[in-house]
């Protein structure tokens, strides 16, 4: 495991069962604390399954994945994931879903102080302290998802896994989403995986993007960001990464 790195994956293969080939192969990452990396990759390749292996939902048939330098062997205390759906639970108040889940077994034990200043602090960093006592019913798109972004920060995770959360939400909500993973990222002092299908996201928030292809899925290209946020005034720059990837990704599916 590389010096600093907080997750890490070492040719790590699946196979689901009856399928006449592995869904992905040999894929490696490293990931580094303060770093949001992106995975970028046609419908269909293997991007939400790779999610599920990297956070403990399912086991690899084949390679390592390790937090911290110890082997991953199921759901972790220190890894959190959302979907694109916020999943919220609808008996529950915005409060009562950002703490669903902090008494899980696999969890630390919290005393109800500890408890509640998690659920605050992360209730406050996505912005919804005023609808705290809200159903699920009563949230925007918007809402919903920094409610469900809310239930991952207050498990103050080293990793967040998120698939695809933004691809639901309306251009200017999707933007402030997009600036509020950046900011969470930097003020827990954690790291990212952000599964999309949206290039531009990925330019726009990431520090790496890794694009997976073929079949089975491997990552075929991958570029580093070396510009600062916010990056709406590098168009030329982004432009030319852009064409970069979506090059990449048409000769990865141009039928042989």
């Amino acid at each position: 495991m590389s010096a600093g790195s907080t997750l890490q994956a070492s040719r790590v293969a699946l196979r689901y069962p009856g399928a006449a080939q592995p869904v992905l192969a040999d894929f490696d990452l490293d990931l580094a604390p303060g770093e949001i990396v992106s995975v970028l990759g046609p419908s269909g390749v293997g991007k939400s399954s790779l999610l599920r292996v990297l956070s403990g939902l399912q086991a690899p048939d084949a390679g390592t994945i390790a937090v911290d330098g110890a082997a991953l062997d199921g759901v972790h205390p220190r890894l959190a994931i959302a979907f694109q759906n916020p999943a919220l639970l609808p008996w529950l108040d915005l409060e009562g879903n950002v703490a669903f889940g902090l008494d899980f077994k696999r969890q630390p034990q919290l005393s109800r102080a500890e408890r509640q200043a998690r659920v605050d602090r992360a209730i406050a960093e996505v912005g919804l302290t005023h609808a705290r006592h809200l159903r699920p019913a009563a949230l925007s798109g918007g809402m919903a998802q920094r409610a469900a972004l809310a239930r991952c920060l207050a498990r103050q995770p080293q990793v967040l896994l998120l698939d695809e959360p933004f691809g639901a939400l309306d251009e200017v909500t999707r933007a402030d989403m997009q600036a509020l993973l950046v900011q969470i990222v930097a003020d827990y002092r954690s790291a990212a995986v952000l599964v999309t299908h949206d290039i531009d996201e990925a330019l726009l928030v990431s520090d790496r993007i890794l694009l997976l292809g073929g079949a089975p899925a491997r990552t075929i290209g991958e570029w580093r960001i070396d510009l600062p946020r916010p990056r709406e005034d590098f168009v030329a720059e982004l432009g030319r990464i852009r064409i970069e990837i979506v090059g990449t990704l048409r000769r990865a599916t141009r039928p042989h």
